[in-house]
């Protein structure tokens, strides 16, 4: 169909105008081949692709597929080596350290960048709060306490990574009054940040902070990126919140830190490892809050990945590139 488009352009007066009203009606006539896999996929998902316009077809027969497993990147690569066909290939999570081996210019990959933004940010200020405030020793303690806490109004805020989760969080804080610093790889102005420093100035974002937030993408270059020299500069009453990966940070510089009380605490809902097992010295420490990464729930997160779903079937069926796409150079 697109050659038959291109051919029209090139051939016929007002080719290009012809030629897409033409990519339209075919895309209107012969729906665009979706499988999903692993099988048996959630129906949900399903109904997804119906709605975006979609063929459900087995992947030997499909020309797009929608990956539902979070993992299981052997049986995907296996999939994909007896599809040929398959020209567009969408992961459920904005996360895909799992399965960037597999990705390649060969064909389009979208995630699910930007899907669970604001649950996300939403957790993050509500940890961040819960630290600051110092809720969850309170929720723990067993008697009456001293008076613990500082503000996140007027705070020092540094949030690593310059995405969706970031772009949804800084509106979140504006009412807080915060001055907050974003650390991305890719200097360009955010709004909403008071400034924007490539990773080469990480050491002066985190000196001073009351706050240090990740929501950055897991990469080689980005593992481990807060280990003990890291915490050495940050504030002895500064918070570390993350809602991205755990293997952002050193968890046994980590655990160092908070037991000798080097910053103020860390709340974390992800962690290294994960599940967190019920004997690690992080469910003991008092300054220490973990959610069992619950960023988004399936209440949160199903509608929001059956949008993205729905919408890039459409794109797909009009030719379009997906939303979400995933970078092959930067690898996120």
């Amino acid at each position: 169909m697109r050659k038959l488009a291109e051919f029209v352009v090139g051939v016929i007066p007002n080719g290009a105008n012809r030629a897409a009203s033409l990519w339209a009606a075919m895309a209107s006539r012969y729906p665009p081949r979706i499988a999903v896999a692993p099988s048996p996929a959630p129906s949900w998902i399903e109904q997804a692709v119906q709605v975006g316009g979609g063929q459900l077809v087995d992947p030997g027969h499909a020309q797009g597929l929608i990956w539902s497993d979070p993992y299981g990147a052997e049986e995907l690569e296996a999939l994909l080596a007896d599809a040929p066909d398959i020209s567009w290939v969408q992961v459920p999570f904005a996360g895909v350290e799992t399965f960037i081996h597999l990705v390649d210019d060969d064909r389009q990959w979208s995630c699910g960048k930007g899907v669970y933004a604001d649950p996300v940010a939403e957790l993050a200020l509500g940890l961040a709060l819960a630290g600051m405030r110092n809720i969850g020793a309170y929720a723990r303690a067993d008697e009456w306490t001293e008076p613990v806490g500082v503000n996140l109004f007027g705070a020092r805020v540094t949030i690593l990574g310059g995405g969706g989760i970031t772009t949804a969080l800084l509106p979140l804080l504006l009412p807080f009054r915060t001055h907050t610093t974003v650390v991305r790889n890719r200097v360009k102005d955010i709004e909403g940040a008071d400034a924007v420093l490539g990773t080469d100035r990480l050491i002066d974002a985190l000196t001073g902070a009351d706050l240090v937030i990740l929501a950055l993408s897991l990469t080689p270059e980005t593992e481990g990126i807060i280990s003990r020299s890291e915490l050495e500069l940050m504030e002895r009453h500064a918070w570390i919140v993350n809602v991205a990966r755990g293997r952002h940070i050193v968890t046994d510089d980590l655990v160092w830190a908070l037991r000798n009380h080097v910053i103020g605490g860390a709340a974390l809902d992800v962690t290294e490892p994960e599940p967190l097992p019920a004997d690690h010295p992080l469910w003991t420490v008092p300054n220490c809050i973990i959610s069992p990464h619950v960023g988004n729930t399936p209440e949160m997160g199903e509608p929001l990945l059956a949008e993205r779903i729905a919408t890039n079937v459409r794109r797909f069926g009009d030719g379009q590139p997906p939303i979400g796409p995933i970078d092959v150079d930067l690898g996120y």
